[in-house]
């Protein structure tokens, strides 16, 4: 996000529905909040089980101690559950934290209230455990907010048509009308809330009102808006940021320009979660391309956009399969 936020001369927002005629979903259900992930997991929305692969995946982090994955393989194994994918991690072996990543597969129907409250009880309270369980076939619903580059929002859009996010996007909200036709004919509802001068309030509240039980992830594509504490608090769900990696170096204006007069020989991106900490949430994603003096600042721009959009993606594909864990101030990502 940039620090020197952009204005809009229009005071007013703008809604305009997908082609398709898409628009918000609501959940059939009231969303629940996962102290886990952080995430406020949608069961209304869920795709065909043609070809499903697993029944359930299962996200556990709690002190470490032995006995734990005993526990949980034994409970699933009383269940007739098998085991299908498994990732495990200790922080440290005495004293530290325990993350686990697990799906499992159970032939026919599953009494879903009545497994999620035998392990709460049998090993969840047990452990101590911070649990979360996605059952096959639940979406989660995004929401994108950009401002005028278009880079991150069509990698984001293409990857969403072809089947590689396991969401349904559900909205794109800007302070600029400029990506709103490229939105619709994506199939996605496009609404414009412009950012005023000393609006800044007014268009958060509006946004809120937008994005209120409407969507389990909130995704800012280049969104060139600073986002207030206040808006993080009530949005109720994860936000994911991307940016260059050259901060703290090369902050503002041109920073691609600058880049280059220095020499610089590394260009990348950063996705994180966002905090009320300017860039400083935890890390998801990083990755960086290698240049040289050859490369014009338009060069390095290029460079820059194709990191950021590849980063950005793949932060939001391991955040909507479940592999990512928060641990304070880092993440654990299987």
């Amino acid at each position: 996000m940039s620090s020197r936020p952009k204005t809009d001369a229009q005071p007013t927002s703008h809604s305009r529905p997908a082609t398709d005629s898409r628009s918000f979903a609501r959940a059939s259900e009231p969303a629940r909040y996962s102290p886990l992930t952080g995430t406020t997991p949608n069961h209304g929305i869920e795709v065909d089980r043609d070809g499903q692969r697993y029944t359930a995946r299962l996200l556990i982090a709690c002190a470490d101690r032995p006995g734990i994955v005993a526990a949980v393989s034994g409970f699933l194994f009383e269940r007739g559950a098998n085991i299908v994918s498994s990732h495990q991690f200790s922080s440290d072996p005495s004293g530290g934290r325990f993350f686990l990543r697990t799906e499992f597969f159970l032939e026919g129907p599953v009494d879903r209230e009545r497994f999620r409250d035998a392990f709460a009880v049998e090993i969840a309270g047990r452990f101590g455990m911070d649990w979360e369980i996605r059952w096959w076939g639940e979406r989660r619903r995004v929401a994108i907010l950009v401002s005028r580059h278009d880079h991150c929002l069509q990698e984001l859009l293409w990857r969403w048509r072809r089947g590689e996010l396991d969401a349904e996007i559900v909205a794109v909200i800007s302070n600029h009308r400029d990506l709103e036709d490229e939105t619709v004919a994506a199939g996605v509802a496009f609404h414009h809330v412009p950012v005023a001068k000393d609006g800044k309030q007014q268009a958060e509240a509006e946004m809120l009102a937008l994005l209120e039980g409407r969507a389990e992830l909130l995704v800012l594509a280049r969104y060139m808006q600073i986002l207030s504490g206040d808006f993080l608090e009530r949005v109720g769900m994860p936000a994911i940021n991307i940016h260059h990696s050259f901060l703290p170096a090369f902050a503002g204006a041109d920073p691609y320009g600058r880049a280059r007069e220095r020499g610089v020989k590394l260009i990348g991106a950063t996705a994180h979660y966002v905090t009320e900490q300017l860039d400083d949430g935890p890390i998801i994603d990083q990755d960086v391309v290698r240049v040289d003096h050859r490369q014009s600042a338009r060069d390095l721009e290029r460079v820059g956009r194709d990191v950021e959009r590849l980063v950005l993606a793949r932060a939001v594909a391991l955040h909507l399969d479940d592999r990512v864990i928060v641990d304070g101030r880092r993440t654990i990502v299987f």
